[in-house]
């Protein structure tokens, strides 16, 4: 039999926790484990108001614990872990499938000893959470997303409206919620009836003519119908001014964190858009997140604003919690997770993965692909050989290691390192088609400059 080579194994030092407990968390009520020797009774069970949370804090004190181990059940771990954190616990959260018991038996008892048991011999890690101010700024972000989805559901119970009353607005001015469609909502709602004076209200930058909006606008009126667009046109209104409010919010929260530069920022790259997106935040948000960061992230090709705001939200400034850039890559499931066994790889599928920064990162390379850079020439490149979606993935694990690299170094990006990389990876691939025509007998001849195609 041919010789094997030996694969290096990597050990790692096991960490152990004598001063340890487990959480089972619940609604309504919470069950604490600690080592047998600390207390008579090593299980009690808590209920989760602020009191109980406190009385809480205060046994596991007198037990002598320092690390809490706890899943991430719902949100419910969210008051049980700023209490004991805010208390000087280290708090141990940890992704409720690495820690599955054994099949059968299963009770809130054994699934506390469980966690304790499991953190006591150091066989735990806890997931990544950014600082507390990252957090909040999360949480202003996340609920904003819910209020432009919210607005989003309302302007189609518009269009749905129209379509029953036989008005075609919605179909010849291509954003109903613009000037022109808000002008001609509002008059008919206020009465007005006549396809040519609603006509009249046209903004001159729309492209259908007046006659065609007239034209449009002659169907069938019916009180049921008015009565559910007034509906939805008010609370379409209504969440707008939310969405104002929460930017005002996420803006003073700016305000209060540390900037890492005093540099001014620098000017957008490529040919910007001559007015801001409709869901973009109402102020300079590009400079705060370049005051914050230090660098400019948006320099990358497919990396919009918000894909930046998005990010910076999700995972923070700060990537030291993650040795290299493979972990930062690999804790996004942007990388191929290897099944190995007998020798044999069984599958190396990325993970299925529910974070909105790998998301972000996959929708700034789906842009990056259109784009005439380095990046763009990666992902078609990868999409002749692997296909869309698999091209998509790869790109948005090269964006992930190149803003490791960015937020770790803080240096700017240059495009010139993945230029002359490209320029190389040209230089192969002519070596190679030169050594396959060498060996079918031919010879690669360049063509002259005046027939060279673009």
């Amino acid at each position: 039999m041919p010789h094997r080579p030996k694969k290096k194994v990597q050990t790692q030092p096991v960490v152990f926790q004598p001063d340890s407990a487990g959480v089972d968390i619940g609604a309504t009520e919470l069950f604490v484990a600690v080592p047998p020797d600390r207390a008579e009774e090593s299980v009690r069970s808590f209920n989760t108001f602020t009191e109980d949370l406190y009385a809480l804090a205060d046994w596991l004190t007198a037990c002598g614990i320092k690390s809490v181990a706890m899943e991430s059940t719902g949100v419910y771990w969210i008051p049980v872990f700023q209490i004991l954190e805010t208390r000087g616990f280290e708090v141990c959260l940890v992704n409720a499938r690495h820690v599955k018991n054994v099949p059968g038996r299963k009770s809130d008892v054994l699934d506390c000893q469980w966690l304790q048991y499991l953190h006591c011999v150091g066989l735990l890690r806890g997931s990544f959470r950014p600082p507390d101010q990252v957090c909040a700024l999360r949480s202003y972000l996340r609920h904003r997303d819910m209020l432009v989805k919210t607005g989003a559901r309302h302007v189609q119970h518009m269009q749905k409206s129209l379509t029953q009353m036989n008005l075609h607005l919605h179909h010849v001015v291509s954003d109903l919620t613009g000037v022109t469609g808000l002008a001609i909502l509002d008059a008919i709602l206020t009465g007005e009836r006549d396809p040519q004076k609603l006509a009249a209200l046209r903004d001159r930058r729309i492209k259908a003519s007046e006659a065609t909006i007239a034209k449009a606008l002659v169907g069938d009126y019916r009180p049921e119908h008015l009565f559910t667009l007034q509906q939805a046109l008010a609370l379409y209104r209504v969440y707008q001014s939310q969405i104002l409010d929460c930017d005002r919010a996420i803006e003073r929260h700016f305000g209060s964190m540390e900037s890492k530069t005093s540099q001014p920022t620098p000017a957008p790259v490529g040919r910007q858009r001559k007015k801001p997106e409709r869901n973009q935040p109402q102020f300079d948000l590009r400079g705060h997140l370049h005051r914050i960061l230090g660098v400019d992230l948006t320099a990358l090709p497919g990396l919009s604003t918000i894909n930046v705001h998005t990010l910076f939200a999700e995972i923070g400034g700060d990537l030291s919690k993650f040795p290299t850039a493979k972990h930062f890559s690999s804790w996004l499931g942007l990388c191929p997770d290897h099944r190995i066994s007998g020798g044999r790889v069984l599958s190396a599928h990325t993970r299925t993965v529910k974070s909105r920064a790998a998301y972000a990162l996959r929708m700034a390379a789906y842009s990056a692909g259109k784009s005439y850079s380095a990046l763009g020439d990666y992902f078609r490149r990868m999409r002749a050989r692997l296909g869309a979606p698999k091209a998509i993935t790869a790109t948005a694990h090269k964006l992930a290691r190149i803003i490791y690299h960015l937020l770790k170094t803080g240096t700017a990006y240059d495009d010139t390192v993945f230029a002359r990389n490209e320029t190389r990876y040209q230089q192969r691939r002519e070596h190679h088609l030169r050594q396959q025509a060498r060996d079918f007998g031919f010879t690669l001849v360049p063509l002259p400059q005046s027939q060279e195609v673009s």
